[in-house]
């Protein structure tokens, strides 16, 4: 069976289309303002409205307050809550349960302890998304989309429910790093950009061929 494959950070509707082109399974609408590909509610309803019963439209938040999400729902409507922060296992059921939408917790990895932390989330998360967790060192870190890629290894051969991988992915190693993880969806942003925040359709098309074909 076919690798899923979201495109997330997209602001534009060239970039949907395209994206929904290329053969993605999701979209992913990027919710925190300080990064770059942040979109305001009234663009995420007209990209939302381009991709609705095409792909699934996934929301991303960084440890949001009730209002944004209930106006996220009202207005865009997306078909998962991505909550890419510090929320607890309590608050992702309390957002599940806000919202009625299915909710992804991306897990931030840098060691065999981030997987395992993975386990407090598996009765309240319908998705969980490793993805790496930004050195220290680095400036200027988001929570996610940073381009760096974590061991992937720490995932290998172990059984596990259903989950995304993101991380530092780009066409050139998306096969490589299914092989290892086993994963049924992989996820990027940062790969399919020419800079920070303005995604390459050229490149979108590209890294779908690539994952799509690794098994």
């Amino acid at each position: 069976m076919p690798v899923e494959v979201k495109i997330c950070g997209l602001s534009t509707p060239e970039t949907v289309e395209g994206s929904v082109a290329a053969g993605a399974d999701y979209i992913g609408l990027n919710f925190f303002p300080a990064s770059p590909r942040y979109v305001t509610l009234e663009r995420a309803a007209e990209l939302a409205a381009i991709a609705r019963g095409r792909v699934k439209i996934v929301a991303l938040v960084v440890d949001a307050p009730d209002s944004l999400l209930l106006e996220i729902v009202s207005k865009v409507d997306p078909d998962f809550i991505q909550a890419h922060g510090l929320e607890t296992p309590e608050r992702i059921a309390g957002i599940g349960r806000l919202t009625g939408k299915p909710v992804i917790k991306a897990i931030r990895v840098r060691e065999a302890a981030d997987i395992a932390a993975a386990a407090d989330f598996a009765d309240v998360a319908s998705l969980i998304l490793y993805d790496s967790k930004a050195p220290e060192t680095l400036g200027n870190a988001l929570p996610g989309g940073n381009g760096q890629a974590f061991d992937w290894g720490l995932l290998e051969g172990e059984k596990r429910p259903a989950f995304m991988l993101a991380g530092g992915l780009t066409r050139e190693n998306v096969a490589e790093a299914i092989r290892v993880t086993g994963a049924p969806v992989v996820d990027l942003s940062s790969g399919v950009e020419s800079a920070p925040g303005i995604k390459d359709i050229g490149l979108i098309r590209k890294f779908i061929e690539a994952a799509k074909s690794a098994r």
